[in-house]
């Protein structure tokens, strides 16, 4: 991953259009005279069709009512995966994570309040999204780097504004064949931390704008009803382990751990998931490298294997990766990355969740200026701080973090996460040192549609001075990020 992360430029959000629906639709009431429609008893027929009067009403009804919590209530759709540990809202989801997959007997449990003001809420397809706006204050006035993704110190960015096309595959029966397929158009400060090489790069690479596009997720997913369950999904994907994705409302908390912030993004590629039982998942595919498109000069052939495991109570997860696996050479983010997570539920109110991963890149340029004839490193890829007299070394790194989360009320949680780097020769952040961080942070759910995520952060840098451009060993953050969803 790139990690230039200078450069200005204002933006716009739509975040009142929510506020403005509602508006509109209390005066549309006030106008007719008619009841509240949040007063009525709901009716099964309510919950399929939506109320009738223009767009902007129904808009502004869907909001009202879920964050008024009287929307009505829909039967719980069927599932056929192990019972869920979480519930969801506080958390991000209700099941254990893994990548390069929709959760295989699982029910879609997004909420689409676009679509249901269009009248289209029983379409497979689906139309959605949010917009993410946040704001910190920070000790450090250069940068805020290892921090993610809120690098520019005490200022106030538009994260995320992100638009989705996504038609799901029907995982949960076992009957026969279904598809599904997804688009993701994706802007905002964060694009830095999503980009891939050759799919609009030279926004970052080359011109190291603030703001910029990314088309994230591209793919088609194809499920068989084999076992448990067999999806294929072919196209540009997360990078599959980890707690962390770069899609804000799928986290815990504002900003990223240092373990997140330094490994692979997406892939582009080909992944078959197998679930084998309601218990055990393997996972097997080929990819063209991390974080670079297949027509890319830095495209490599590489493998991902995984293997997933749950007790029968679900109350634990293991899940282990070996990703990207191939002969390791320098290349723009070429790293072989083994991680593995584990989660677990202490009770009804009280989870954790554990990731850990080594990394490696071989032949990489050294660039700590102690060798006779220095070899360039290519842009984006950064070089390693290698021993005098190496033109290139091998440049190992790894990384622990760990979150402990407590749910107060079904619209309430709060955490805290602490955090090791070791970045032994310097390639991922560009300083060698070992950094650690500790974050307390809350998430508050207005109805399933609007988060609120304040947080608190420490950082340190043990080995050298690795915070605001090198020139501290500490840094304090304190922020927040109010993620509105449509």
């Amino acid at each position: 991953m790139n990690h230039t992360i200078f450069g200005t430029r204002l933006v716009r959000t739509t975040a009142v259009l929510g506020v403005l629906a509602v508006w509109a639709t209390a005066a549309s009431a006030q106008k007719s005279g008619n009841q509240d429609p949040s007063e009525s008893t709901p009716t099964q027929a309510s919950q399929s069709a939506p109320p009738d009067g223009n767009f902007l009403h129904r808009l502004g009804l869907f909001y009202k009512t879920d964050w008024n919590g009287t929307a009505p209530e829909s039967p719980a759709p069927l599932r056929r995966a192990l019972d869920a540990p979480l519930d969801s809202p506080p958390y991000p989801g209700s099941d254990w994570g893994y990548g390069g997959s929709p959760a295989i007997g699982v029910p879609d449990g997004n909420v689409y309040p676009l679509m249901t003001a269009l009248k289209l809420q029983d379409k497979r397809t689906k139309v959605y999204g949010w917009i993410a706006p946040s704001f910190n204050f920070s000790t450090s006035s250069k940068n805020n780097f290892p921090v993610s993704y809120d690098v520019f110190p005490n200022s106030v960015v538009l994260n995320q504004a992100v638009i989705y096309i996504e038609r799901l595959p029907n995982t949960v029966q076992k009957d026969h064949f279904d598809w599904g397929y997804h688009f993701t158009a994706f802007y905002g400060n964060d694009y830095r931390f999503t980009t891939a090489k050759d799919y609009f790069s030279q926004q970052l690479l080359q011109k190291n704008r603030r703001y910029g596009f990314d088309p994230v997720l591209e793919y088609a997913d194809l499920y068989f009803p084999v076992k448990e369950g067999l999806n294929i999904r072919v196209g540009r994907f997360l990078s599959v382990p980890g707690i962390e994705a770069q899609l804000a409302p799928n986290n815990y908390n504002m900003t990223h751990s240092l373990l997140y912030t330094i490994d692979p993004f997406t892939d582009t590629g080909i992944l078959g998931t197998l679930k084998l039982t309601k218990q055990w998942m393997v996972q097997l595919g080929i990819s063209a490298g991390h974080d670079v498109a297949p027509w890319s000069d830095d495209r490599k052939p590489s493998a991902i294997a995984c293997l997933d495991y749950s007790t029968a109570s679900n109350h634990d997860n293991v899940y282990v990766c070996a990703n990207g696996i191939n002969d390791g050479k320098y290349a723009y983010n070429n790293l072989q990355h083994y991680d593995a997570t584990w989660y677990h539920k202490f009770n009804a109110k009280w989870h954790m969740a554990t990731e850990s991963w080594y990394m490696y890149e071989t032949n990489v340029p050294n660039v700590a200026g102690n060798v006779a004839i220095p070899v360039t490193p290519e842009l984006g890829a950064n070089g390693a701080i290698c021993a005098a007299g190496q033109q290139r070394c091998t440049a190992p790194e790894y990384a622990i973090v760990n979150y402990i989360n407590r749910e107060i009320s079904p619209k309430l949680t709060v955490g805290f996460r602490s955090d090791l780097l070791n970045d032994k020769k310097g390639q991922r952040t560009g300083i060698a040192t070992k950094y650690t961080e500790n974050t307390i942070y809350a998430t508050k759910y207005f109805g399933s549609t609007v988060l609120l995520r304040p947080e608190i952060r420490f950082d340190h840098s043990w080995d050298k001075p690795g915070y605001n451009g090198g020139l501290a060993r500490n840094q304090f953050f304190a922020g927040a990020d109010l993620i509105y969803k449509f």
